[in-house]
C-alpha cells in the first residue's frame, strides 16, 4: 500500500461522533486531568509547569502501586502466591519508570528552579501521603510520620490504617509459616505498627529456603522477588537524592527537611534485611 501526499486515509470504520458516545477524553477525564496545572509562579515561570507534571505522575504512579501491593497482600493471606508475585512484577516494572523519570527533572538547572521554588511555601515531596502509604505497607513504619498529616483527615485515616495492618512481609511470613516453614513465634505476633528490624533468628530459614531452593522453589522465587523490590526502591532513593543535591546542593527542604541529609539517611532504611544478610551465610 502506498501512501498519497504523505498522509494518512483514515479507515471508513472509525468512529467520529461522540455526541452520544463515551470517548477516549471522557473516559479517562481527560478535561479534568489535563486543567489540573496551576503554576504559582509569578510571573509564570516556563519550568514549574515540568516540576507540576513531575510531581503528579509521580503520585499517579504511586496510586497504582498501592492498589497493587494492597491486592498483594490480600492474596498472600489467601496463600494465593502466584497472584501475589504478579503484583509485585507489576510494580517494579512501575518502580523502574518512576526511577527513570529522575533524568526528567534533573534538567531543571539551579538557577532555574530558584527562579520559582520561594513560591511553593511549605510545599514539599515530604507531604506525599502516598509515598508514606507504600513505605509503610513495605514495612518501614514510623507513626510519627502521621502527624504531617493532621489537616488531611482522609491521608491520616489512611496511613492510620495501614500503620496498623500487617506489611507485605510480614504477610509474606505468615504465608511461610502456613507452608510449614519454621517461622519464629515472636516475629508471627510481634507489633505490627512498628518497623520491621532484623531478625537474626530468620536467617536460618531463609539459608534453608536458598540452599535447597529445588524443594522450596514458590518460597525462593518469592524471596528473590521481594529482593528486587527492595533494589528499586533503594535505586528510586538513591536518585531522587541525586536530583536533589543537583538542584539545591544542601539547603533545607521547603517542607522544612534537612534537605539531601535527610534522604541520605533512607538510604540506610531496609524493607527486608534477612534477604540480604543471608547471603552471607549461603555456603557456610
Amino acid at each position: 500500500m502506498s501512501i498519497e501526499k504523505n498522509t494518512r486515509k483514515l479507515d471508513e470504520g472509525i468512529v467520529r461522533d461522540f455526541s452520544s458516545r463515551m470517548s477516549y477524553a471522557s473516559y479517562l477525564q481527560l478535561p479534568t486531568l489535563l486543567s489540573a496545572q496551576h503554576p504559582v509562579s509569578q510571573p509564570e515561570h516556563h519550568d514549574e509547569m515540568l516540576f507540576i507534571i513531575q510531581h503528579q505522575t509521580t503520585e499517579l504512579w504511586l496510586k497504582l502501586v498501592l492498589h497493587e501491593l494492597r491486592s498483594t497482600a490480600a492474596w498472600l493471606r489467601d496463600d494465593d502466591l502466584g497472584s501475589a508475585l504478579k503484583g509485585i512484577a507489576r510494580v517494579k516494572h512501575i518502580q523502574k519508570t518512576l526511577t527513570e523519570q529522575w533524568s526528567v527533572l534533573a534538567t531543571l538547572t539551579p538557577t532555574e528552579y530558584s527562579q520559582f521554588r520561594g513560591f511553593l511555601g511549605h510545599a514539599s515531596g515530604f507531604q506525599s501521603s502516598q509515598y508514606r502509604a507504600v513505605e509503610f505497607i513495605l514495612g518501614n513504619k514510623n507513626a510519627k510520620m502521621l502527624s504531617v498529616f493532621e489537616s488531611d483527615p482522609e491521608a491520616h485515616a489512611m496511613l492510620e490504617q495501614l500503620l496498623h495492618a500487617p506489611s507485605i512481609y510480614d504477610e509474606f511470613l505468615a504465608y511461610l509459616a502456613r507452608q510449614g516453614f519454621d517461622v519464629p513465634t515472636s516475629v508471627l505476633e510481634r507489633d505490627v505498627t512498628q518497623a520491621h528490624e532484623f531478625t537474626l533468628e530468620l536467617v536460618p530459614l531463609f539459608k534453608h529456603i536458598y540452599e535447597n531452593a529445588a524443594d522450596n522453589w514458590a518460597a525462593y522465587e518469592a524471596c528473590e522477588e521481594l529482593v528486587d523490590l527492595e533494589d528499586n526502591f533503594q535505586l528510586w532513593r538513591f536518585r531522587h537524592l541525586r536530583t536533589v543535591q543537583r538542584t539545591i546542593g544542601m539547603k533545607t527542604g521547603t517542607g522544612g527537611s534537612s534537605g539531601a541529609a535527610f534522604l541520605q539517611k533512607a538510604l540506610e532504611l531496609t524493607f527486608f534485611p534477612e534477604l540480604f544478610a543471608v547471603r552471607t551465610e549461603i555456603g557456610q
